[in-house]
């Protein structure tokens, strides 16, 4: 399979901002072992300001852009090069593509970077992908900036034509509540369509070191399924649930292509 796996920022590191070595290193490792059993991987990583926040001990995540980008310069430098060191153990490349909302919007950009990863999986390189936060701002506008990686990881699905896109988050899937306030809450393991009805069940943004919730990922959910590819969302506590899922037992919530464009077999 063509898997593309988003990491958030909560599972990368810890609440302090410094990177959780044993997760990043579980994630690293089961990746690799992925790629070794003939998967093409692409991983869509957050974590560049988180990393920045801890390099620079700051106190959190910072409210003005500047140092937000200054942070993600940082940070960006930190989680590639331990990327490049861990995958580096289990003999594989990685391939940094750091991508903004022109990359996407303007035709030839994005033709650009489909041929670029397509070249780097026949090569059987394991692309790494972010947003250029650095040098793109929420202020600047749609066309310029995507604003979230939950977002970033289904354009990038339907850009490769990916057969499973996973986002690994610091919750086990949808909820019929919020479990955090409500004990009685249920995981919904499928769902077959975002409907209006499974849209009032996200809540707000996710940890303060992320940008993401469950309103963006129920977003990824609905580009990625009409484009043909599933999707689920799992807790990303023990990367090794990749295995469970490439092996299709039930794990977490799984977002159902629509079939009319579901690609032939």
């Amino acid at each position: 399979m063509r898997i593309v796996v988003k990491v958030g920022t909560s599972t990368l590191a810890h609440p302090t901002g410094r990177l959780n070595i044993r997760r990043v290193e579980c994630l690293c490792k089961t990746l690799a072992d992925l790629k070794n059993a003939g998967h093409e991987i692409i991983l869509v990583s957050s974590g560049a300001i988180g990393m920045g926040v801890g390099k620079l001990n700051l106190p959190g995540r910072p409210a003005d852009m500047p140092t937000k980008q200054a942070a993600a310069a940082v940070g960006q430098c930190e989680l590639m090069y331990t990327y490049d060191k861990l995958f580096e153990e289990y003999h594989h490349t990685v391939a940094q593509i750091l991508l903004t909302g022109s990359d996407v919007e303007n035709e030839v950009r994005h033709r650009n970077f489909r041929n670029t990863i397509f070249r780097l999986l026949e090569l059987g390189a394991l692309p790494i992908i972010n947003e250029n936060d650095a040098v793109v701002t929420d202020e600047i506008g749609v066309y310029n900036t995507i604003g979230e990686n939950d977002t970033l990881s289904a354009i990038v699905a339907v850009s490769v034509s990916a057969d499973l896109l996973v986002l690994l988050s610091d919750i086990d899937g949808l909820y019929t509540a919020d479990p955090r306030r409500d004990p009685t809450a249920r995981l919904i393991p499928e769902v077959e369509a975002v409907t209006p009805e499974i849209e009032a069940l996200a809540g707000g943004k996710g940890s303060s070191l992320g940008t993401g919730g469950m309103a963006t990922k129920l977003s990824a959910a609905r580009m990625a399924t009409a484009a043909g590819t599933d999707m689920i969302i799992a807790n990303g506590a023990d990367p090794g649930v990749l295995y469970a899922i490439v092996e299709g037992r039930p794990v977490g919530t799984r977002f159902l292509a629509r079939k009319e464009h579901a690609p032939c077999k």
